[in-house]
């Protein structure tokens, strides 16, 4: 079997980190699996940097860019449906908006046996202009009649789509993102790492970790920060990421008078992760739109309850009164609330820890996620042989 999976940017992010395991995975499986993506720049950082992999074939297409761009779209098309025609592959994979509506056109018209999809996160959703969110929906719409399955991360974005009329139920399927879980298992805290980026010795750590863009909801944690200080004086929020708004929300911070309650660590290479979340007694996710929060996922793995909003796959990560706390979107006091609760309750806080590593443990694990794409491949492969013509002197 011969795989290609396409996306459009490789940066530090939920999306290539879930490709990435999944190449991996095939290649260790004996399979052959080629990377087609476009360039990565920008302050996400790029995850292959500095990484090598082994059998790993990486097709970089220039024209693949994530702004909305007609000409280098139509190009990023026709180099794609070239490529793809030569190459032969079995499967073509997308994942992302932009790699997945142009790679899902430009495979089926190659004639790929089998072209599927994983939507990692909505592009339409209501934050956006509406005139986007209709462009958005009616490429989705014509892309899903391209291809022969869709895979999301979480139920919520299958429901979204149906709801959408992007297609009907029954072509997708839930693969939960899978992530290797290992290292947050076994993770302890680090005091040397905790005094270099300035955390004193008892203080409580509440985490967040995602990059410092717009939606990702930093407004909510600065809001809830002096009523969680009012009750825990000493708390320390550190913020694992980087981005463009790093130094609007650094302002803030300065004219909150709270500078000595922030901690930034900066852009963190995904293998250093671990160590960073097992500092966190609680970790928040505060995101106005995500597919799954796979930061919630490894801060269970890490033993750390996780408070976040009940919007996209969040709730199907947190188990709410169990693992932490859901609360309603844009709420910062219920946020607050459910962090000081949890500080103040040391031993209630562990419990939900624990209860959260267990509730990850199986469904969240990266050699699961492979195998269950791979056994799809097979089912998809078998029934595109079966609805192939049969030669002429065969009949």
């Amino acid at each position: 079997m011969k795989i290609c999976h396409l996306i459009t940017r490789m940066i530090v992010g939920g999306a290539q980190e879930n490709t990435l395991y999944t190449i991996i995975g095939h290649l260790e499986n004996g399979l052959e699996a080629v990377l087609v993506t476009g360039p990565s720049p920008g302050p996400e950082g790029r995850l292959l940097q500095k990484r090598e992999i082994s059998n790993l074939r990486i097709v970089l297409q220039p024209h693949l860019v994530r702004e909305l761009n007609p000409c280098r779209d139509a190009l990023a098309y026709l180099s794609l449906r070239r490529l793809f025609a030569r190459e032969a592959f079995d499967i073509v994979h997308t994942h992302s908006s932009k790699a997945g509506v142009i790679g899902r056109l430009a495979a089926r018209a190659a004639g790929v046996p089998v072209v599927v999809h994983t939507i990692h996160g909505q592009a339409f959703h209501k934050y956006e202009k509406w005139w986007r969110n209709r462009l958005f929906i009616f490429a989705e719409r014509v892309a899903a009649r391209r291809c022969d399955r869709i895979y999301a991360v979480c139920r919520a974005m299958i429901d979204q789509c149906v709801a959408a009329n992007v297609a009907p139920e029954g072509k997708y399927r839930v693969v939960y993102s899978g992530m290797k879980l290992e290292p947050f298992f076994n993770a302890q805290p680090d005091m040397t790492l905790a005094s270099e980026l300035g955390i004193p010795p008892g203080a409580a750590v509440v985490g967040k970790i995602a990059r410092l863009f717009e939606l990702k909801g930093y407004e909510y944690l600065l809001q809830a920060a002096p009523l969680i200080i009012a009750e825990v004086p000493n708390v320390r929020f550190l913020i694992v990421g980087d981005g463009a708004i790093r130094p609007a929300i650094e302002r803030q911070i300065r004219t909150m008078g709270l500078e000595d309650h922030f901690v930034f660590a900066g852009l963190v290479a995904p293998a250093e992760i671990p160590k960073y979340t097992a500092l966190m007694d609680v970790l928040v996710h505060l995101s106005l739109r995500e597919g799954l929060p796979r930061t919630i996922i490894q801060a269970h793995a890490g033993g750390k309850p996780a408070i976040g909003f009940a919007l996209d796959g969040t709730p199907e990560a947190i188990v709410d009164g169990e693992t932490g706390y859901v609360c309603p979107p844009a709420d910062h006091r219920a946020v607050a609330a459910g962090v000081t609760e949890l500080l103040r309750n040391p031993e209630r806080a562990r419990r939900m820890g624990e209860a959260g590593r267990e509730h990850v443990r199986h469904r969240w694990d990266w050699r699961q996620m492979v195998d269950t794409l791979e056994q799809e491949y097979w089912e998809l492969l078998g029934e595109a042989d079966a609805a192939r013509p049969l030669p002429e002197q065969s009949r």
